[in-house]
């Protein structure tokens, strides 16, 4: 008699004393059943291809403990239901464990890029100040003056000259320091 005549019981007798073989027919007779029942609760067909197929194992392994009077089909759903409980277990352990990562990298690279950035203004800071040294005493002590919050008027008396000289010397100042700034960056 063909396998593919066989009832179910059959079947599975004539599998469980040794023709192994003949468990492809199980498989062909609900694999359809099986993978749509699957594929309803997972969007990727990969995965439930491979789902489908470890419920198929696990059937095969633990073919001996089926009860012949019970519904084979829904003990196969019952393998698949364990199979989908625990894939999205570790769906979200997993997910988790992306989203821990993703906060480490983001963690680090924040911390790289302050450090690259402290260094960066360190180093434009260190440029302004050599370019500073280098401006003429007048334009220093303006400078100086500006960044120390001087009052203009204050400045233009100790200076000995009058307010309007002083934005003069303030703007020349800042010309020469860009003029600087922007040589010292191309060297």
């Amino acid at each position: 008699m063909e396998p593919k005549d066989l009832d179910l019981a059959a079947l599975l007798e004539r599998i469980l004393r040794g023709e192994s073989g003949l468990y492809l027919e199980v498989v062909r007779r609900y694999e359809v059943m099986l993978r749509g029942y699957v594929a309803s609760r997972l969007y990727d067909r990969a995965e439930a291809d491979d789902l489908t197929q470890e419920v198929f194992i696990t059937a095969w392994r633990d073919l001996g403990k089926f009860r012949r009077e019970s519904d084979f089909g829904a003990w196969l759903r019952g393998i698949a239901r364990h199979r989908l409980l625990t894939y999205f277990r570790s769906q979200q352990r997993r997910a988790g464990a992306t989203e821990r990562f993703q906060a480490e990298v983001c963690r680090l690279l924040e911390a790289e890029i302050d450090a690259g950035h402290r260094q960066a203004e360190a180093g434009r800071i260190e440029k302004l100040t050599l370019c500073i040294s280098r401006l003429p005493e007048k334009l220093r002590r303006v400078v100086n003056a500006g960044l120390n919050g001087a009052q203009p008027a204050i400045l233009a008396e100790q200076l000995r000259t009058t307010i309007p000289a002083v934005y003069q010397l303030h703007y020349r100042a800042n010309q020469l320091l860009r003029d600087c700034l922007t040589k010292e960056n191309l060297s």
